[in-house]
């Protein structure tokens, strides 16, 4: 009968163990994972909606002067990227594009601010819609440019909090001192 009782009670205990561990992880978490933790959700690093958040327009085109790009610039260059990123992943005919990257972050446009950290939001956003709805077959194709896509995303936002630090407008207390 004690034998009894140790068995169930250690059966309950695995049970138990087995109730509070995660689900396996897919293809479709990791890739969903990496692309919300360079978007809105921080983790291991500041997310690009944090990097970008209560900036002004002018403190947006601020540069140190030593040839490195400003918030706004690389912002307008993550925008540009993700959204022709976006549009292969719908389908859509590749933008014309000159092929010279300088333009990426050049064509920012001081007045555009707002719009263009609603369209980085709107462009992560659209990437994770596309990847939660993408089968197997289209995860496992794009899974390669998906995963560079939250590398190059990363260490561009690392480049905004750096910036923002030297400038000065960047609270520690978002997550990074």
């Amino acid at each position: 009968m004690k034998k009894m009782i140790l068995l169930i009670a250690i059966a309950f205990a695995v049970n138990a163990l087995a109730a509070e561990q995660k689900p396996a992880a897919t293809l479709k978490s990791i890739l969903l994972e990496q692309l919300r933790s360079t978007h809105n959700k921080a983790e291991w690093f500041v997310p690009a909606n944090t990097a970008v958040d209560g900036l002004t327009a002018e403190q947006a085109t601020w540069t140190d002067g030593k040839g490195n790009h400003s918030v706004g610039q690389l912002a307008n260059h993550l925008v540009f990227w993700n959204s022709r990123e976006l549009a292969k992943f719908k389908g859509e005919p590749e933008a014309k594009f000159s092929g010279n990257n300088d333009e990426t972050f050049n064509s920012f446009d001081t007045k555009k601010w707002n719009e263009t950290v609603r369209q980085l939001d709107e462009v992560l956003t659209e990437i994770e819609k596309i990847v939660e709805s993408a089968d197997e077959a289209k995860l496992k194709e794009w899974s390669s440019e998906i995963a560079h896509i939250g590398t190059h995303n990363a260490y561009h936002i690392g480049q905004i909090v750096f910036v923002r630090k030297e400038q000065g407008s960047w609270n520690p207390e978002k997550g990074v001192k």
